[in-house]
C-alpha cells in the first residue's frame, strides 16, 4: 500500500528508470531486429496480432495504430478475424515465449506459410524458435520474482516496453510513409 506522496513519486521514478533502461538496451543492441520487424510489417499483406493477458492488451494498442496507417490488421480471437495465410505476418508478444496458445498459433501460422515476429524476454524460447523476427526485450518474466531484472510486479516491465515498442514502430512507419496527422485522422474510430 502506498502510504505517502513520496512513495508514489519513488514508484514513478523506479518504473520510468526501468522502462528507459530497457528501451535504451533494445535500441542499442537490437537495431537489426527492429529494422527487420519494420520491414516484416511493411511487406505483410495482413498483420495478425496475438498476446495473452496484458501483453495481448499492449499489442491491441499496436494493432490500432497500424490500422491508423491504413494497414490491414486483425486481432487474433476476434470473431471477424480471417484465416492467416502465406504473405501474412503474425506479430506476437510473450514474455516467456512459452505461452501454449501463442506457440500453437505460431505453429499454425508457420504451417500456413505466414511470417512470425516475436517480442519476448527469451530469445531461445519455443516461440522465438518459430519466429522469423525476434526482438528480445530485457525484462523479467512474469514468474521471476527475484527483483534482479525488475523491481516491478510480474511481467509489468515487459508489457510496458511492448506498448512503447509498438508506438515506436508506428512512429517509424508513419514518418517513413510521409502521411500527415490530418490524413490519418479519418481512420480513427467514430463509433465511440
Amino acid at each position: 500500500m502506498i502510504t505517502s506522496q513520496t512513495e508514489a513519486l519513488t514508484a514513478v521514478d523506479r518504473v520510468s528508470d526501468e522502462v528507459r533502461r530497457a528501451l535504451e538496451d533494445v535500441a542499442h543492441t537490437q537495431e537489426p531486429s527492429l529494422a527487420q520487424l519494420e520491414e516484416a510489417v511493411l511487406s505483410a499483406r495482413r498483420i495478425f496480432v496475438l498476446g495473452a493477458g496484458r501483453s495481448g492488451l499492449a499489442l491491441r494498442m499496436t494493432a490500432m495504430r497500424l490500422m491508423h496507417l491504413g494497414l490491414a490488421v486483425h486481432v487474433v480471437g476476434e470473431t471477424t478475424t480471417p484465416a492467416i495465410a502465406a504473405g501474412d505476418l503474425l506479430l506476437t508478444a510473450s514474455g516467456s515465449g512459452t505461452t501454449g496458445g501463442i506457440v500453437r498459433a505460431a505453429t499454425t501460422a508457420r504451417d500456413a506459410g505466414a511470417a512470425i515476429a516475436a517480442l519476448t524476454t527469451d530469445p531461445a524460447s519455443p516461440l522465438a524458435d518459430l519466429a522469423d523476427t525476434v526482438v528480445p526485450v530485457p525484462a523479467a518474466g512474469k514468474l521471476d520474482r527475484s527483483g534482479s531484472t525488475s523491481a516491478q510486479y510480474a511481467g509489468s516491465l515487459f508489457e510496458q516496453v511492448v506498448v512503447l515498442l509498438g508506438d515506436a514502430l508506428f512512429d517509424a512507419l508513419w514518418r517513413r510513409g510521409g502521411a500527415t496527422a490530418d490524413e490519418l485522422w479519418p481512420r480513427h474510430a467514430n463509433l465511440e
